[in-house]
């Protein structure tokens, strides 16, 4: 990639994890934290998506971010590409609050919001388009992929068993499409179909929301 946003990104959230990795003050300070949300340190739903827990971790966001990344900012310009990526961690920072205000001690970091802000705008601009999912030798279709990412991630909000930020893959989702949508309105008009799957999905959080 040249020096442009895209690696400006990259660059300093490398920077930022590394900081966070040997500074736990640091990633303290900055990291997504209810309690530290409701003292009023709005900042964290930012700063959150800059820091990592380990080197897997941030490897595994980088190269999903370097692979789809510089065509979306193509797409959108510099300014468009930067409001999608901060609106899409914002909007999947802001879906984990709602699942999870009221554990008090929890905490998450990581991009993931921000890319798969991304990767869902990505899908809506290419739906035809086809994706590899390690260990599987066979491509998968565009939406394919989606329904079974959302249902994956869904889950995984129910079981609450693992560390993966469930909520943040679908807030960060949604902020992307919703981003793209309002960039390019005619995308909507095109597939009226994706007004019944956003109902669908909205209503399908607000029911996981009440069994958890």
């Amino acid at each position: 990639m040249s020096l442009d946003l895209t690696t400006v990104l990259l660059v300093f959230t490398f920077l930022m994890s590394y900081k966070g990795f040997r500074d736990s003050s640091f990633f303290n300070a900055y990291c997504f934290s209810v309690s530290g949300l409701k003292s009023g340190q709005w900042y964290r739903l930012l700063t959150s998506g800059f820091l990592h827990v380990g080197w897997w971790h941030l490897l595994v966001n980088g190269l999903t971010f370097y692979f789809f990344a510089p065509t979306i900012h193509t797409i959108f310009g510099t300014v468009g590409f930067l409001g999608l990526y901060l609106f899409s961690l914002l909007t999947g920072n802001l879906l984990t609050y709602f699942y999870y205000h009221k554990e008090y001690y929890y905490t998450a970091v990581g991009a993931s919001g921000a890319i798969s802000g991304i990767v869902f705008s990505s899908l809506v601009f290419n739906p035809s388009m086809k994706l590899y999912i390690l260990p599987l030798p066979f491509p998968i279709p565009a939406p394919l992929f989606g329904l079974g990412f959302l249902g994956y991630s869904m889950v995984g909000i129910l079981r609450n068993s693992d560390r993966i930020g469930h909520a943040a893959h679908i807030g960060g989702g949604i902020g992307g499409i919703l981003m793209t949508f309002l960039f390019y309105p005619s995308l909507l008009r095109e597939n009226p179909l994706l007004w019944v799957f956003l109902s669908i999905l909205f209503l399908a959080l607000l029911v996981i929301k009440k069994l958890r």
